[in-house]
């Protein structure tokens, strides 16, 4: 255990002095973590180690660290980035006299910027080792690269994450759901799984039919769950799989289910009950995006999204004006990834456009220390997608089981107020269009009025989803009569 101290003094110095973080002090901490827990066992309620249970770090210490890094990723951008290096000589600005209250002198970075040209923010000091795009289903994909280094502390992260966080142990299997098309993510499940000793199956976005068949089907492997335990995938597709569970008459003890992670889109409270009813697991969420990594946050118990301070910093803006959002109104995520975490793509006060609400006051969860929004309710498209979030519509209509899975709706603004389009399984739907009104007024949607379709040809352009985003197979489905059995 010395080398594993001598680790985490490292790794510590390294933070503390803005210094190049070695990989391999992080891989062996989550190393030995594993190792830790497979010789002693799990963790007490009360263990430091667990999410929520650590004490909050001194406002004035807090301030001094974030004040250094935000110092020393100015410092790095501006000597070795081109975009940033034109955007500080235009200035005049010193990166070495920011502070965080004056930190609002360096001017908000839009997401454009980086898909137009993404190696203006490459350090040039840096090795890219790996290319990483968004899905682009809000526009064209951003292209983000990464060290080898950055790549491996990531990994790392994720894997004393996954076991602290998540629980995942040996006996687990852990299915990925997602694109496959999704490098960064998909690697680092794979790479975070597979180091504790749990098993890793890649589903991607296949047919759901072909999806839940995997799901329910038995592993047969000695040491291992009976069946998967573990599903991370976005929200459309789930909701997907929650239409072919429900119409498919799948039952929840078809499957092995034991969480499902839900990331990448915005995830409403019906969707969550009806997975958690249709697949029989515990449905959860957090927020990271591939610009920001690893600047998340993690739901608290009240249903905050609570922010990491130690790996970046965060501002919730006005869209337009960039103004700090007062509390109680909706702004967008403004992130800054610190160095030394990230050393190839370097961004400051990144524009995500994911729109969340502030706290209208103090919060007094378990994990109040950290800064707090509401759950991501959509991205800025406008004005209208700040009045009438996606949450909010979301919210509306997948609570209505005669709404197809994913939820196809077009709001369209217009006079004297937006419309809402939204495509169900037949017309006509006198109850369903009354039901949508009524809950609709009582949840303050000021829409002018709600259309209903059976032909997507004759509605307005919907969005893409990252459902979508379908991956052929070869393999046949299982006939609707025949399903794989559970085990004993």
């Amino acid at each position: 255990m010395f080398a594993t101290a001598l680790s985490q003094l490292r790794y510590g110095a390294a933070i503390l002095r803005n210094r190049p973080i070695r990989p391999q002090d992080l891989e062996r901490i989550a190393r030995d973590l594993v190792a830790t827990l497979a010789e002693f066992g799990e963790p007490g309620a009360d263990s430091a180690l667990l999410p929520g249970q650590a004490g909050a770090v001194d406002p004035a210490v807090r301030r001094t660290v974030t004040e250094r890094s935000l110092r020393a990723t100015a410092r790095a951008a501006s000597r070795h980035t081109a975009y940033y290096r034109r955007t500080f000589d235009s200035l005049a600005l010193d990166p070495g006299t920011l502070t965080p209250e004056t930190w609002d002198q360096v001017p908000v970075t839009p997401k454009a910027a980086l898909r137009g040209l993404p190696a203006a923010f490459v350090s040039a000091v840096s090795a890219p080792a790996l290319m990483a795009l968004t899905t682009g289903t809000s526009g064209t994909p951003t292209t983000v690269w990464y060290s080898r280094a950055e790549v491996e502390i990531a990994v790392a992260m994720s894997t004393v994450s996954a076991v602290l966080g998540l629980g995942l142990r040996p006996r687990h299997t852990v299915a990925y759901a997602g694109c496959s098309r999704a490098t960064l993510p998909l690697l680092n499940v794979e790479e975070s799984v597979t180091r504790i000793g749990a098993a890793f199956v890649q589903i991607g976005t296949v047919d759901p039919a072909v999806a839940l068949d995997r799901l329910a089907t038995p592993l047969g492997l000695r040491g291992k769950a009976p069946q998967i335990t573990h599903l991370t995938v976005s929200a459309s597709y789930l909701s997907a799989l929650v239409e072919e569970a429900e119409r498919g008459g799948r039952l929840p003890s078809d499957f092995g289910l034991e969480s499902i992670g839900v990331g990448g889109e915005v995830l409403s409270e019906p969707l969550r009950e009806r997975a958690s009813a249709a697949l029989g697991a515990k449905i959860s969420t957090s927020y990271m995006m591939t610009e920001t990594v690893p600047s998340g946050g993690t739901p608290c118990t009240e249903g905050h999204l609570h922010h990491t301070t130690e790996f970046g910093h965060l501002e919730i803006l006005d869209p337009v004006t960039h103004a700090p959002t007062p509390p109680g109104d909706i702004g967008i995520i403004v992130q800054t990834p610190y160095v030394p975490y990230r050393d190839c793509t370097l961004l400051l006060r990144y524009a995500t456009g994911d729109l969340v609400r502030l706290p209208g006051g103090a919060t007094e969860c378990e994990l109040a220390h950290l800064p707090a929004t509401s759950p991501v309710l959509g991205r800025w498209t406008g004005p209208l997608s700040r009045e009438i979030t996606t949450w909010s519509v979301l919210n509306l209509l997948e609570a209505e089981p005669d709404i197809p899975l994913p939820a196809r709706y077009a709001l369209v603004d217009g006079d004297p107020g937006p419309r809402l389009h939204v495509l169900v399984r037949g017309l006509p739907a006198a109850g369903l269009l009354g039901r949508l009104e009524d809950r609709a007024t009582a949840a303050g949607l000021a829409l002018d009025a709600v259309v209903l379709h059976d032909d997507p040809a004759a509605m307005p352009r919907t969005g893409p989803v990252r459902a979508d985003l379908r991956e052929r197979t070869f393999e046949s489905v299982r006939p609707a009569g025949v399903r794989a059995g559970s085990p004993a």
